[in-house]
């Protein structure tokens, strides 16, 4: 099939679909990016790394429950359609971001403040379980065959995309007011402007039509009764399923998390690297790398998909620890000179949520590659020279490399291999137990592996591990189905 669309139709399609899942992934991330300040804010004080730990699971667990929202609301777009089953799911993901930041603190409602972002971060989970499966599915069956990979690649941007505009959404309202404030008041505000975002996405894609595959099963009677039913008590579909987590989708999960999240959270929490740094460094490797999508997602129209998600694989499973290291030893200030005659103390007074005066008192030292750290009784800050911002950079860009290689061919991976009927529901449980289960424990698996062992790069034991065992699964048992008719 040459094409399923006229040229401007599909590009449509694209551009509402990937503008609904950016704005739900941004939903979904700013909780994630944010996760040292709603440490501080929705968890008990008393033992901060026990907080951010819990923050780290609350985070995790609205990866877990995304496979429950793939059954759930794959059923319905399998039932009832792809168009209104992902306007649903835009609607619940909103709403939940917005609601996070209408949240009291811990000083004010106490233990309700978690229990709360729990509630809400279990709904989020959900309707991303529904989302991505429909987005996918929709762009992809609108696609023509031979340019399926290229055409779903947009929908593959949006993840990443979405953590970006979370990113630069944060750092302009940081920039914007004082850290004083924005540690008190302005960490609400990217939450509060989701119901804008919302507004707009929900406006654009309730213009959509029906995916002509669906309808035109639909309108035949050939819809699923029971989707569930047919694509896990099929013996050979239920063997599809199984190899496209752990033969395709584990291993792009914990590769996605690695080379952005926990990339994000190894600047802050181990090398202490200062908020806004921090965030425009991971911000400028993401926009260098998000290109890239494209590129494989292209190039797996010609070559295939398993080479290009395997390779990724076996690439970042060998490149992460030396990477890791690099960025180590770039924060580690033993290895640094320090310029002892710039030692200074510096003594402010600022409130704290309970509206208290308190001083503080920081130590600032300089070293002779331009880095300087403040350190204060229970923080620490590290602000980088220019050239070592341009090499984590550069060592960040490397695995966002590699997160565009496994990521970008998934979606015409998992659509190519299962029939119209119960696409919706059988491509996205694979999808999200493999990133919302093996992704989205990552953070809280490493952090823990860093915590007991008290090695800087043990946590890499876990996505390592699992990207090897799935780069092995894969050689074995995945097949290419690319450009085969839907």
């Amino acid at each position: 099939m040459k094409s399923s669309l006229p040229s401007k139709n599909i590009w449509q399609v694209i551009m509402a679909s990937s503008a609904g899942t950016l704005i739900e992934w941004y939903d979904f991330y700013i909780f994630g990016s944010l996760s040292a300040i709603i440490a501080e804010k929705f968890f008990p004080p008393s033992n901060p790394q026990l907080a951010y730990i819990a923050t780290l699971a609350t985070f995790a667990v609205g990866f877990i429950v995304r496979p429950f929202g793939a059954i759930v609301f794959g059923r319905l777009g399998d039932m009832v359609g792809r168009k209104y089953t992902f306007l649903l799911t835009l609607l619940i993901m909103g709403g939940s971001t917005f609601a996070i930041g209408l949240i009291p603190s811990y000083h004010t409602i106490g233990i309700l403040a978690p229990i709360l972002v729990l509630i809400l971060r279990l709904a989020q989970g959900l309707a991303l379980g529904g989302e991505y499966g429909g987005a996918a599915t929709y762009v992809a069956e609108h696609s023509p065959d031979d340019r399926r990979g290229y055409y779903t690649s947009f929908i593959q941007t949006t993840a990443t995309l979405g953590l970006f505009v979370s990113l630069g959404v944060i750092l302009l309202t940081r920039m914007l007011m004082s850290p004083e404030d924005f540690n008190n008041y302005g960490w609400r505000i990217p939450f509060l402007l989701s119901v804008l975002l919302v507004i707009m996405s929900y406006y654009i894609r309730i213009r959509l039509q029906e995916s002509p595959l669906f309808a035109q099963m639909k309108k035949e009677g050939k819809t699923s009764a029971n989707p569930i039913k047919e694509s896990f008590a099929n013996k050979e579909n239920l063997k599809l399923v199984m190899i496209a987590l752990f033969g395709a989708a584990m291993g792009q999960g914990v590769v996605w998390y690695t080379g952005q999240f926990y990339a994000l959270s190894f600047l802050q929490k181990t090398m202490n690297i200062e908020f806004v740094q921090s965030n425009i460094i991971i911000a400028i490797a993401l926009l260098l790398g998000t290109p890239f999508f494209i590129y494989f997602g292209s190039l797996s129209d010609r070559i295939g998909r398993k080479k290009i998600m395997l390779t990724g694989m076996l690439l970042a499973a060998l490149a992460y620890y030396p990477i890791y290291q690099a960025m180590d030893n770039i924060g580690n200030v033993k290895l640094k000179q320090e310029q002892t005659e710039l030692f200074r103390i510096e003594s402010s007074s600022t409130k704290n949520d309970a509206g208290e005066l308190v001083n503080k008192t920081t130590r600032v030292h300089s070293y002779t590659d331009g880095s300087i750290l403040k350190e204060t009784a229970d923080k620490k800050e590290l602000s980088v020279s220019r050239l070592n911002i341009t090499y984590l950079v550069l060592l960040i860009f490397i695995q966002v490399i590699f997160v565009t290689m496994v990521y970008a061919p998934i979606a015409a991976f998992l659509v190519e291999l299962f029939p119209t009927r119960i696409r919706y529901t059988s491509m996205s449980l694979p999808y999200h137990i493999g990133n919302g289960v093996f992704g989205g424990l990552l953070p809280t698996i490493s952090t823990i592996l860093v915590t007991n062992t008290g090695n800087h790069l043990a946590g890499l034991i876990y996505p390592i591990g699992v990207a090897v065992i799935c780069f092995i699964v894969g050689i074995i048992y995945l097949k290419d189905k690319r450009g085969i008719p839907l």
